[in-house]
């Protein structure tokens, strides 16, 4: 069996929009963020899914509905939420301003931002170095995050038939997180554009990422 998920980074919010940390907190999409949806949607308008997800934030949620709004078969498209796809959990950061936050969180491992411990170290020390430095431990580790992850992919695995294509919007990190386990030749070092497209191929338990943080209107999706 195979199928297609094509994951789509939500628009722009608030939180993005002051580089601020915004993993399991939520804020509302700028007008930008409005924008980047329904570009999203032009992206992938040709493509008609056999099944539309997005995370239980109101980002993802909004997102989702944007890109339905442009896609030509969307009109009577319904929507399932898929909480194990939101954003990794940031603890004690959550909402702090994110080059302060990851400068903390990595200047114990003699990095000074988040693309330094991914290059030096990996995105799955990432999460461990954030659990670490949070003083209540709140924050998800690498293993407690793809325990997460690993139960949404069996969710749509559970569904899944040959030759569908499924949506799923979700989240700047966990689309990293992923491309980085199962797309080593992509470099997460530079994360996905809101409104952006990951797509991922699984056929029968093997997946492969066919392309990551597409925003090219003209490219082939």
């Amino acid at each position: 069996m195979e199928y297609s998920i094509y994951f789509v980074r939500h628009g722009q919010t608030i939180l993005n929009r002051y580089n601020r940390m915004q993993g399991w907190c939520d804020s509302p999409l700028t007008e930008k963020g409005i924008q980047d949806g329904h570009l999203a949607g032009k992206r992938l308008a040709e493509i008609k899914f056999d099944h539309a997800f997005h995370s239980d934030t109101t980002r993802a949620t909004k997102t989702c509905q944007y890109i339905l709004e442009e896609n030509q078969f969307g009109q009577n498209q319904t929507t399932s939420t898929v909480p194990e796809f939101r954003e990794e959990g940031y603890g004690y950061f959550e909402g702090a301003d994110s080059a302060q936050a990851w400068y903390m969180i990595g200047a114990a491992h003699e990095c000074k931002s988040f693309k330094e411990i991914i290059k030096n170290y990996s995105i799955e020390a990432a999460k461990d170095f954030a659990k670490e430095a949070d003083p209540f431990h709140e924050a998800e580790n690498n293993e407690e995050f793809w325990e997460r992850i690993n139960r949404g992919f069996a969710q749509l695995q559970s569904i899944a038939k040959d030759g569908d294509k499924m949506l799923v919007v979700s989240h700047g990190t966990t689309i990293r997180s992923i491309v980085g386990k199962f797309g080593k030749e992509f470099d997460i070092t530079v994360g996905p554009q809101n409104g952006s497209v990951t797509k991922l191929t699984i056929k029968d338990d093997e997946i492969k990422v066919n392309y990551y943080g597409q925003v090219d209107l003209d490219a082939q999706y």
